[in-house]
């Protein structure tokens, strides 16, 4: 509801200086920009996230024709009104301010001032919390299962929090604070090193160079090592409330995506509908080629389409009906042998919420949960 409501915000503050149209046209961007720079015109650019945005500007008297032109436009265009306690201007050179767990701040490097961002501090000790909370419970439970959790704890943060400037650091400092907890804890119960021959999905996200505990055949996520990712911008243009904007979002689909659709596009399936092959490219495409399982990206050669609701129980060909998934996880979702699923459950390396997905399919197929 928030993006559907604040969208219309999103387009007047882009029409205010990003897409303010002159009455001259320039060969590039930085003349157009400096054209505005010599008008009476608000420079600025709008992050946000639902209801909780921010807009960045050059100096204060700036900042204060935004603030007030904001709050106007919300209370006599949208009937929304600004929280008082919450909205504020801040100078970046001079202190950090604060958006969704991270924070931001604008320091000199040379000549010019650059975004350093990093991870609030209140945020940085519920990790620490949450992670000695996952500690124990492998200590107290040394099973596969818990120490699945505590992985997709810290995918989940690493996943999150990727795109901070100073996102090694922070990590680097909470698996020093932590090191001695969690070697103390897990010493008893598992085997500590460097991994040797873990799963795809291990050497995929992690590096091996990193020592980390075994427990009941999983290896522990390294909190340490995080791969950092660039934050790019969007046009706000690219909106799902118009024709225009949908095709944008369209174009935007990954290279690789593209390339894996064209190939499912060729395939031929025996005994299978036009209506079946045409919902199944469509879901590939919706899922960004990701399994709807376990998040992991999918060739073409590993996509299967899984019915949630089966055939052979009433289920039928539409969209709403199919599901990406991996193919060692179909196999998973459909075998009743326990030698088979034991096998897939190790190869797969599912966490709890993965479990429980299955398991809902299983259900689906009248099967009895893994």
């Amino acid at each position: 509801m928030a993006n559907i409501v604040l969208n219309d915000l999103d387009q007047w503050v882009a029409g205010q200086w990003e897409f303010f149209p002159l009455s001259k046209s320039y060969q590039s961007k930085g003349g157009e920009r400096q054209a505005k720079k010599r008008t009476n015109l608000k420079e600025g650019y709008l992050i946000r996230y639902a209801d909780d945005f921010k807009i960045l500007c050059k100096n204060a008297k700036t900042a204060q024709k935004w603030y007030h032109a904001v709050r106007l436009y919300l209370k006599d265009r949208l009937k929304l009104d600004v929280s008082p306690e919450k909205s504020q201007i801040v100078n970046l050179r001079k202190r950090e301010s604060e958006f969704l767990g991270f924070t931001i701040r604008a320091d000199r490097t040379r000549n010019k001032r650059v975004a350093r961002t990093g991870i609030k501090p209140d945020k940085r000790r519920k990790i620490k919390e949450e992670a000695k909370r996952l500690i124990r419970r492998i200590k107290s439970s040394p099973s596969a299962l818990n120490a699945l959790l505590f992985n997709s704890f810290v995918l989940g943060i690493h996943h999150y929090f990727k795109r901070a400037t100073k996102v090694n650091l922070v990590f680097s400092r909470l698996a020093y604070d932590l090191r001695a907890f969690i070697y103390n804890h897990l010493g008893p119960v598992g085997r500590y090193g460097r991994p040797a021959n873990p799963p795809p999905t291990y050497k995929r996200m992690y590096s091996c160079n990193f020592k980390t505990f075994q427990i009941a055949g999983v290896y522990l996520f390294p909190l340490a090592d995080v791969k950092t990712a660039n934050a790019m911008g969007f046009s706000p243009n690219m909106t799902l409330f118009t024709k225009e904007g949908r095709e944008m979002i369209h174009k935007k689909l990954l290279p690789d995506i593209q390339r894996e659709v064209g190939i499912l596009m060729k395939s031929t399936l025996p005994n299978r509908s036009v209506e079946y092959m045409d919902n199944r490219i469509s879901r590939y495409s919706m899922k960004m080629g990701k399994c709807e399982v376990t998040g992991m990206e999918l060739s073409a050669s590993n996509v299967h389409c899984h019915h949630y609701v089966p055939l052979s129980q009433g289920g039928s060909d539409q969209f709403n009906n199919l599901r990406i998934i991996h193919k060692d996880v179909h196999q998973l979702i459909h075998t009743k042998a326990k030698k088979m699923i034991d096998e897939l459950m190790r190869r797969l390396q599912l966490t709890g919420k993965m479990i429980e997905k299955v398991n809902r399919f299983r259900e689906k197929c009248k099967l009895e949960a893994i």
